[in-house]
């Protein structure tokens, strides 16, 4: 059963990593998608491959999240290729990681705020008027780095506080509009991951330790999954909700 059957999906950083997991769970049960990021080679050849798979329609916009008027080009043409716009993921970000609050310079604050905070302020602004008009929803995207306060991760880490901030106010400003917005903060294997364990395995192996289930998330299959369920009618009553998909390493009261 394709449950989002006619649907509308903007998905930043839809090209690789978590984003393409999100997009072919969302491809799967039927919804036509406008994938984002920085690179189109990585865009046109993740829209052949979804589009073969899945037999859906797929957008595929550069567009780099700290520019607005990218952000503004990137709605508009989903709204001139398809009409409409029911769910928007704001999955992408750049940051620093791995360097200590206090070797953190002011360059690489703004580069967490400006590819997180503002892409995800400029998009839910943008796709609002569209998303009133089906009742639709936004998935952001947020961490356990700032829900836990992970080492290394300030400047990501704020960010994405910030990002869970707007999206509780967002959600209760919407909700009288039928638009429900929610926050996932994943823990997923990507490519990146997968480097990092091959070049430090017994750093990977500590880390597993502290996951109860014992591995990272599949995008598609743990991440995406969920985000097909907010995005569903399945979850008309749920909003304003932050979501950690950790595997047991983000259990709190």
């Amino acid at each position: 059963m394709e449950k989002l059957k006619g649907h509308v999906t903007i998905i930043t950083g839809g090209g690789k990593g978590i984003g393409f997991g999100l997009a072919q769970a969302f491809a799967s049960e039927g919804s036509d998608l406008v994938i984002t990021g920085r690179t189109e080679s990585r865009l046109i050849a993740a829209k052949e491959r979804l589009e073969k798979e899945f037999g859906v329609r797929v957008l595929p916009v550069v567009a780099d999240g700290a520019d607005e008027q990218a952000i503004r080009n990137v709605v508009s043409k989903a709204i001139e290729t398809f009409g409409k716009i029911n769910t928007l993921v704001n999955n992408a970000q750049v940051s620093k990681s791995g360097l200590p609050l206090v070797e953190h310079s002011r360059e690489d604050l703004d580069l967490a705020i400006f590819s997180g905070l503002y892409a995800a302020f400029f998009y839910m602004k943008e796709c609002f008027p569209y998303l009133k008009e089906t009742k639709g929803s936004v998935i952001n995207f947020a961490s356990g780095a700032g829900l836990f306060g992970k080492l290394g991760q300030s400047s990501y880490a704020a960010v994405k506080e910030g990002i869970r901030g707007m999206s509780r106010v967002a959600a209760a400003e919407w909700g009288p509009d039928g638009v429900r917005v929610n926050v996932v903060c994943p823990l997923a294997m990507t490519e990146s991951l997968q480097e990092w364990k091959e070049n430090y395995p017994e750093l990977f192996e500590k880390t597993i330790q502290g996951i109860p289930l014992g591995r990272f998330a599949d995008p598609r299959n743990d991440i995406g999954r969920v985000c097909v369920f907010l995005a569903s009618d399945d979850a008309s009553y749920v909003t304003g909700e932050t979501i950690t998909l950790q595997g047991g390493s983000g259990l709190r009261p």
